[in-house]
């Protein structure tokens, strides 16, 4: 078990978000949380990743209890995470934005990211830059270019690239196709895929696109006002007479 959070409450002022929720997430499984808006999808995500403290309940990785560690100590012992507003280094260009990442890993890990006084990475510090963001799919003609002229789509892969450069044991992905194109998500849904055969990497995520929840996941749980309604694999959530009421739709079909 590679993720376990139990009775998970939060409050903002006396409005309380999330009710007891518990979830436990298994090595290299692809988790995803879904509900409608206001769910509490976006608050749990804090929680599990340490930007919000929980106001009652545990988190656990791997063991060990995480409760009250902040988001920047987990990141150090294996987590990743993506935003619904891609969160990149606009001010400069491709290739430092990874570079930066992988170098931030090296120096936490107790490595040398090469000398103090070099003006340009190492050699091998550039070479896992250039496999990650070639397999996102930024061509060598746009490492140069300033990142904050991207469009959304590529802000987004962009993202995916700093997050995976922290070579992380578990991706945590809010919303990951939030404004991308269907071609564009068509294409991170294959490349996520590919990036999950390959490395054996643990997902946790959230996305209103169902198509592509159903495809890439292989457990589901359904929150509705900060509630768990359903959990389980996606036919047996798919076919909940709750979840269908609540959030899916009675006509739902998988495309």
């Amino acid at each position: 078990m590679i993720l376990d959070a139990q009775g998970i409450e939060m409050s903002y002022g006396a409005l309380k978000v999330l009710h007891g929720v518990s979830l436990q997430v298994s090595e290299s499984e692809t988790f995803a949380i879904i509900g409608p808006n206001g769910a509490g999808k976006s608050t749990l995500f804090k929680v599990l990743t340490g930007e919000r403290m929980t106001s009652a309940g545990t988190v656990r990785y791997r063991g060990e209890d995480l409760t009250k560690l902040p988001a920047f100590r987990r990141a150090r012992i294996g987590f990743g995470r993506t935003f619904q507003v891609a969160r990149i280094f606009g001010e400069v260009d491709l290739m430092t934005n990874v570079v930066i990442s992988i170098e931030a890993r090296l120096r936490y890990s107790g490595q040398s990211p090469g000398a103090w006084w070099r003006w340009t990475p190492a050699a091998d510090v550039r070479l896992e830059a250039e496999e990650i963001l070639e397999r996102f799919g930024f061509p060598r003609s746009r490492w140069s270019d300033d990142a904050q002229y991207l469009s959304h789509g590529d802000r987004k892969r962009l993202e995916f690239c700093i997050a995976l450069a922290t070579r992380p044991d578990i991706l945590m992905l809010d919303e990951p196709m939030a404004g991308m194109s269907p071609s564009d998500r068509k294409e991170m849904t294959k490349l996520l895929m590919r990036l999950k055969a390959e490395t054996g990497i643990t997902i946790v995520m959230t996305e209103h696109d169902m198509d592509i929840i159903f495809e890439m996941a292989d457990r589901l749980m359904v929150l509705s006002y900060g509630e768990v309604i359903a959990i389980g694999d996606p036919e047996k959530v798919r076919d909940d007479p709750t979840v269908r009421k609540v959030y899916l739709g009675q006509g739902y079909q998988h495309a």
